[in-house]
């Protein structure tokens, strides 16, 4: 089992290359977000618990879904203090009959790009949030250690968003384009 208890920014990067398993699906995760749980003000654990981020403050290891954009189901993997990665894209490595059920009609290769569309390859609902790895057909298996990463700046974010605490394999065709979130203010705005 995969350790994701210790500093965030070395845990995210090391989750790249790993294989995550939900009921008969894998994903090779290729793309993590890093979110600093109170001292981040991007990440949903920043204002404190509350009933929906309760599994936010669970112990490392355990699944923290949300929804997004009231259509897609995010997971994050809680490393602890309310500090989580995102799980933001992967390639389809078990399971392809099933992820192409669940997804028609897209390209292998745009399975589970984006942290939705993994989502929904692994067939998570909101009530999959609070499972722990080892738990319930979850798991995380370590997979080719990532050779080679790059880091930049995270997606969709409007507060925080200079922090380079995205982290992808360069050569994946699954990682998703890099988006600047529009709510973001340029210094001409003010």
């Amino acid at each position: 089992m995969i350790d994701l208890s210790g500093p965030l920014l070395e845990v995210a990067p090391r989750l790249l290359g790993c294989v995550l398993v939900q009921d008969g699906v894998a994903v090779r995760l290729t793309e993590v977000e890093a979110y600093a749980g109170a001292d981040d003000a991007a990440a949903h654990a920043f204002i404190g618990p509350r009933p929906r981020t309760r599994a936010l403050f669970g112990p490392p290891g355990t699944l923290y879904c949300y929804l997004s954009y009231g259509l897609h189901i995010c997971g994050n993997l809680v490393c602890g203090g309310g500090s989580a990665v995102l799980l933001r894209a992967g390639e389809v490595v078990q399971g392809l009959d099933v992820a192409r059920a669940r997804r028609p009609g897209v390209a292998v290769t745009a399975l589970a790009r984006g942290p939705g569309n993994l989502g929904r390859v692994l067939g998570w609902t909101l009530a999959a949030s609070g499972r722990r790895l080892g738990e319930d057909g979850l798991a995380l298996v370590a997979g080719d250690p990532a050779r080679g990463w790059e880091s930049g700046p995270r997606v969709g974010v409007s507060v925080a968003h200079e922090r380079p605490w995205r982290f992808w394999l360069p050569d994946s065709p699954s990682v998703s384009a890099y988006r600047r979130s529009p709510r973001i203010r340029s210094e001409d705005d003010h």
